[in-house]
């Protein structure tokens, strides 16, 4: 064991060089966590069916997750990292670590009493976020709630440490921190449950998020920090209340957003039984992409966004922003297209088991094609929004949330009111407002940047979208011709063949038409393939004496 910690240790003293090897990184261990993920959603599904169980499981994530993204997610992503890194890089180290342990010690105070009043008054949430749930259903929601309330104390931990390691930019233990909180969760789910009942799932989660933060501690305890906790007194640090300031409009931001989950939540709490837990089961498989390509560029790309607006450099803050948009592009419009084309396959392959009957399927399906409709937008939004916090403005994103929030608001009472009111609908106007979500950001930083050239964003983006629609045409004649030579696809194995062989012969045509229509990001991938993975010495050289060719 000692051996382990001292191995994991190393690894975290680990500096990330380039953003592609940072994203890299998040990426295949967002692989790992998204397979486990899978595994997660396909034995619950299986165990309990798109019904009251995992429509009071998914509600009770609600609350806690307004107060993670209140409390934790303002703090990190808008205001600390980019206090914490510019401290660094003025060689104020004293004042960087004073700064980590304030903003731990307060975040651990204040989300510990929210966290308790959450807990108390957790039946009067849930009335007002599921007022669809009466009888046991109700009563499983509470319970999970408060249950689950336990599970941001530990993340917001886990969230300050992260924030340390990124900033040192040492991202492997922060990478595979979510493949253990998955396993919490399966933990719960094959152990816990069979034990002491469904209230095993609640625990999961709180067993998950404690092993998120006690991962990230043995390369975190290798940077250098002691932990001195002096909360009241932490209010008299003039970089805390730098970080505060900062933190309250992204704060709010996130509240906005999570306040439109909780609408969402009380409108489909009002559909038939299945329809929350059939929406979370598609959008957990459509932000697969979201989480492997679109959070991992954007975290990558955080604290070299931030070090070039410190250092003054707009060119270089727009040729990060403008190049991150690109490859975000590159993976994400393909898959999209291919999830829409073979949404069924997906949905049977990963949830088709036990209890997850066809209704379920198709209702699903559904859901996840409307998804993936806005799965580009929903991919850059992080990017952009990280574009502010750089620039330290965390105002405006607010500003533009609660547009999109309000729109997104009257959108569902309009829907309410008609004969479309289904889980369908529902995703169909998450996907648009968040669309006009992403426009309003785009045009917004645009304005508030001194260099911006609109061509180094759109024709790229034009041409890939080309390629990823055209290979997404030829996919969907894959499928017919499978299903035309395949009698029945009536078993898993039949399924999972039309799944594989449309996504190889889609993924085939994307990259021969990337070639065709000269994507640059294709040739910059296998570069970095080529250069940095497998380390090809005249590759290497190459590279260095062409850096005009740009580093992936």
């Amino acid at each position: 064991m000692e051996y382990v910690i001292r191995l994991w240790r190393s690894a975290g003293l680990r500096k990330t060089q380039t953003i592609g090897m940072a994203a890299l990184i998040i990426s295949l261990a967002g692989i790992a966590s998204r397979f486990l993920g899978f595994v997660r959603d396909r034995l619950l599904a299986s165990q309990f069916g798109a019904g009251d169980t995992l429509d009071a499981y998914y509600a009770a994530f609600r609350l806690p997750d307004l107060f993670y993204s209140l409390m934790v997610l303002g703090a990190l992503s808008a205001a600390f990292l980019p206090v914490f890194t510019e401290l660094r890089s003025q060689k104020k180290e004293i004042e960087a670590w004073r700064l980590a342990s304030d903003v731990l010690g307060l975040l651990i105070v204040v989300l510990g009493i929210a966290c308790f009043l959450g807990v108390v008054f957790a039946g009067s949430v849930v009335t007002i976020v599921a007022p669809g749930f009466v009888g046991e259903k109700r009563e499983l929601t509470i319970s999970l709630t408060r249950i689950m309330l336990l599970s941001p104390i530990f993340l917001a931990v886990s969230s300050v440490l992260s924030g340390v390691l990124m900033s040192f930019r040492r991202f492997i233990a922060y990478s595979f921190a979510p493949l253990f909180y998955n396993t919490g969760i399966l933990f719960g789910i094959l152990v816990l449950v069979p034990l002491i009942g469904v209230s095993g799932l609640g625990w999961g989660v709180v067993i998950g998020a404690l092993l998120h933060m006690v991962t990230q501690w043995p390369a975190f305890s290798t940077a250098g920090w002691r932990v001195d906790f002096h909360p009241w007194q932490s209010l008299r640090n003039p970089e805390l209340r730098r970080v505060i300031h900062l933190m309250i409009p992204r704060s709010l931001s996130m509240g906005v957003n999570q306040i439109g989950l909780l609408i969402m939540t009380g409108f489909a709490s009002l559909l038939v039984s299945g329809s929350l837990a059939a929406f979370t089961l598609a959008n957990n498989i459509q932000s697969v992409a979201l989480g492997l390509f679109g959070v991992a560029f954007s975290v990558a790309v955080f604290p070299a966004l931030s070090s070039a607006v410190a250092e003054q450099k707009e060119k270089v803050f727009f040729a990060l922003l403008a190049d991150t948009t690109r490859r975000i592009l590159f993976f994400v419009l393909p898959l999209s297209a291919l999830i829409i084309v073979f949404r069924a396959q997906f949905v049977r392959v990963i949830l088709g088991s036990g209890q997850f009957n066809w209704e379920d399927t198709i209702v699903t399906f559904n859901v996840l094609a409307l998804l993936s409709i806005s799965l580009f937008a929903q991919s850059l939004i992080p990017l952009f929004t990280r574009g502010f916090f750089a620039l330290q403005n965390t105002k405006t994103p607010l500003y533009l949330a609660c547009g999109a929030e309000t729109f997104h608001i009257l959108l569902l009472i309009c829907l309410k009111q008609s004969d479309y009111f289904s889980i369908e609908g529902l995703a169909l106007i998450f996907s648009l407002v968040t669309m006009v979500n992403f426009g309003l950001l785009y045009f917004t930083l645009k304005r508030k940047t001194a260099y911006w050239d609109d061509t180094q964003m759109f024709t790229p983006a034009l041409k890939i979208a080309l390629a990823a629609v055209l290979a997404g045409l030829l996919a969907q004649v894959s499928k017919y011709v499978f299903a035309l030579t395949v009698n029945e696809l009536d078993t898993f194995v039949k399924v999972f063949l039309q799944l594989f062989f449309g996504l190889s012969i889609g993924g085939a045509a994307y990259v021969f038409l990337c070639v065709w229509l000269r994507v640059e990001e294709l040739h910059m991938l296998r570069r970095f393939v080529w250069c940095r993975i497998l380390r090809q010495p005249e590759a290497l050289a190459s590279a260095e004496d062409h850096p005009e060719k740009g580093e992936w």
